[in-house]
């Protein structure tokens, strides 16, 4: 086969590749607030989420996070982020790992006071986008009631958009969503000896 002839296949493929794609384009015409779930054993999820929350402030939007779990140590979206304090209410709600922890109670307690923060920013229709970095996790622990979690969600004004982080999304929030990415673990460096890096794990 000829260069001409691949490029006239090629160009006859993506002429056919463009119809199906501007026809679903034109399919798509409602507007919602979404719910979108990160899940999976791979690395990136938050890091995914926070990107939403920059690309959220790039077009002008008010953003709120909320952090289960994590708050032993400050990490570098919490200082970026707090600098924008006009667009971004950032909540840091965690105590640590459950396995630093070591104390469930605590975990408990630490939960529903996050969750009382995200029933406000979740009350209030001026916040775009929440985003609720390793809530999968609280989920998954039974810290926090699914049910109740779900149905607080349905309540949040129609063009809110909320993106839900952390492994082992239970089953209840992926049928709720709008979007589930699932992210597989296929290599890390953790398990060849190498410390978390500033500005790729912290």
């Amino acid at each position: 086969m000829t260069d001409t002839d691949k490029n006239e296949r090629h160009n006859k493929r993506m002429k056919r590749h463009k119809e199906v794609v501007d026809e679903k384009i034109q399919q798509a015409d409602k507007n919602k607030g979404l719910l979108l779930v990160i899940t999976g054993n791979g690395k990136g999820k938050s890091s995914s989420g926070f990107g939403m929350v920059a690309r959220a402030l790039g077009h002008e939007m008010r953003v709120g996070v909320v952090q289960f779990i994590k708050g032993a140590y400050s990490t570098g979206e919490e200082t970026f982020f707090r600098r924008f304090p006009d667009e971004v209410d950032y909540h840091v709600m965690g105590d640590g790992f459950t396995w630093d922890t070591q104390n469930r109670d605590q975990d408990i307690a630490s939960a529903e006071a996050g969750w009382e923060v995200c029933k406000r920013l979740l009350a209030d229709p001026k916040i775009d986008v929440v985003l609720l970095d390793e809530l999968n996790i609280v989920l998954k622990m039974k810290y926090l009631d699914t049910d109740t979690v779900i149905a607080d969600l349905a309540q949040r004004p129609d063009m809110q958009h909320v993106i839900i982080t952390g492994r082992g999304a239970p089953e209840a929030i992926i049928e709720a969503a709008d979007t589930v990415s699932r992210i597989e673990d296929v290599k890390h460096a953790f398990r060849e000896g190498i410390k978390a890096q500033k500005g790729i794990e912290l």
